[in-house]
């Protein structure tokens, strides 16, 4: 780009290929939620199974930030991610230092933990549940907050 150059390439039509080849397999797009295993919005809380921590969606938060329900919102971003765009009700507690504050934590809570997109903060709440504490994940974080939730907050 630089020296203003352009090359192109000639490339055949591989006939054996499952999207555009003479017998396609593939014809239509799958469900990626589905093929992912992703629960859908429709789901409340997704059950510890295979693996998965228990999650909430943005909306469920969102209603329970409502409703006043007894929770502990915890954000697990770095500082200065926690700098461009917050939730109010979040205490900032590093992915990297929540090992050693789960002594910090009172067992009879609830914790609600988010992070910028829910994988961070599904390591936490797995930390955190394998301390016997009570934490579910937000899934989509922060960046599904703003999406789904508070459309003018800043992302990143």
């Amino acid at each position: 780009a630089l020296t203003m150059q352009f090359r192109q390439l000639k490339l055949h039509r591989n006939t054996d290929c499952p999207v555009c080849g003479d017998s396609p397999s593939i014809t239509e797009l799958i469900d990626y939620q589905e093929f992912c295993g992703i629960p859908g919005e429709e789901s409340d809380t997704v059950i510890c199974e295979n693996g998965q921590v228990p999650e909430i969606t943005v909306v469920q938060l969102k209603e329970m930030i409502d409703a006043d329900d007894e929770f502990e919102l915890i954000d697990v971003r770095e500082p200065h991610e926690h700098e461009i765009c917050n939730l109010p009700e979040a205490e900032l507690i590093p992915l990297g230092t929540v090992a050693q504050r789960l002594g910090e934590l009172d067992p009879t809570r609830k914790y609600v933990v988010h992070c910028k997109m829910g994988g961070r903060s599904a390591q936490a709440v797995e930390l955190m549940r394998d301390d016997g504490l009570n934490a579910v994940n937000v899934a989509g974080g922060i960046t599904a907050w703003a999406q789904q939730v508070d459309t003018s907050m800043p992302t990143y």
